[in-house]
């Protein structure tokens, strides 16, 4: 089972909302880091939008947060491009190719629609402190942005806005270094907009990030730029460290001196990134070990069929037992957006714990879920 705690939520929030009121600049959700829209009344407590890349992420923010999102895709497609504007107050283009073919009908939707839709368009930097390719927007031949060579001398007409997305769970001195490269490269246009996007991975609620940078960082911008509405879009810092996972233990094997556990649960389906990154998480009452040799040492496995899905070695104060709860840290953010169900695994019920203790299941799967997406 996820479970979000609620005390450790409205804690980011409230630390998002003072960055907000100290910057001036606005934070939003984003939801491809955490779209569980039962919680979304508490965000709009502290924050008043989100940010979608995709029509459903579009409506499901309209539907559930309210309010219309800032939207941002790779490429738009002709048949929902009109479903998009009406869920959208920001559209961002990824190149210019794609704005000359989109921005007519976003013209021609503020000719006959009360609701305008601002046009943006994502720059790439070309520089980056990510460590992991896979996440890396500014890689070499990155087909994300536009480089400052491919800019016309003056911004297009319509064009309002600017975005870059340059981090990945990085701290205010990274931003500081991406700012540096964005303002030599990208000033006369900036000069020009009238809003610029910061893009995520400000990780501002994890213990030790400098908070009090972030803050000079964006109200030095708005003194170098008084003409732009500064926006950022974490999805990680919202949800850091708010819940976890708990699995059980329905095995131990040995081979070769490894032991595996094998879990009620799949790194693959349920925790990707732990895969993909890859990104080990903590595993509450237990270390990380180096080998598999050791007392109480496991290497922690998945229950689908896919020879890689486990993880790490760990080191357990007590020897590991059939039906042994095991617990992963801060497990919120980018699982549940990123599951499946592959193996026809079972998926995790997603609950929060209220700040009085109660457990409220937000959602329970069946076989009908994975039925009804192989039909």
């Amino acid at each position: 089972m996820y479970i979000l705690e609620e005390a450790k939520l409205r804690e980011n929030l409230r630390l998002i909302a003072h960055v907000q009121r100290e910057s001036g600049a606005e934070i939003i959700l984003a939801l491809k880091a955490f779209a569980l829209w039962k919680t979304f009344p508490i965000f709009r407590e502290y924050i008043g939008h989100t940010t979608a890349s995709s029509l459903n992420e579009a409506r499901i923010s309209a539907e559930a947060f309210g309010g219309r999102c800032h939207t941002y895709a790779p490429a738009y497609e002709e048949q929902t491009f009109d479903d998009i504007l009406k869920y959208s107050e920001h559209v961002t283009f990824n190149s210019l190719s794609q704005f000359h073919r989109f921005s007519p009908r976003v013209t021609q939707w503020n000719a006959h629609h009360a609701n305008q839709v601002s046009m943006g368009l994502r720059i790439n930097p070309e520089y980056a402190e990510i460590e992991t390719d896979l996440y890396n927007p500014c890689a070499p031949g990155s087909r994300l942005g536009v480089l400052q060579s491919q800019l016309p001398a003056e911004l297009p007409a319509g064009l309002d806005g600017l975005h870059f997305h340059c981090l990945c769970e990085n701290d205010a001195t990274s931003l500081q270094k991406v700012l540096m490269q964005v303002e030599q490269k990208f000033r006369p246009w900036l000069q020009q907009a009238k809003w610029l996007n910061m893009g995520g991975g400000h990780l501002m609620t994890r213990q030790g990030y400098h908070v009090g940078l972030l803050i000079d960082l964006l109200k030095e911008w708005h003194r170098k730029f008084p003409n732009l509405k500064i926006i950022l879009e974490p999805g990680s810092a919202f949800l850091w460290g708010t819940g976890y996972l708990t699995a059980k233990v329905l095995d131990i094997v040995e081979n070769h001196g490894i032991r595996t556990a094998v879990l009620n649960t799949s790194f693959a389906c349920h925790m990707p990134d732990c895969l993909e990154m890859p990104y080990q998480p903590n595993v509450r009452g237990a270390q990380k070990c180096d080998t598999p040799t050791g007392k109480n040492t496991y290497r922690l496995g998945g229950n689908s069929c896919l020879s890689g899905d486990f993880i790490g070695y760990w080191c357990f104060e007590q020897p590991l037992h059939v039906g042994q709860e095991i617990i992963f840290e801060d497990m919120i953010h980018y699982t549940t957006v990123k599951t499946h169900m592959f193996n026809g695994v079972d998926h995790p019920p997603i609950a929060m714990m209220h700040e009085d203790g109660r457990l409220e299941i937000l959602r329970r799967f069946t076989y009908e879920d994975y039925k009804s997406r192989m039909d």
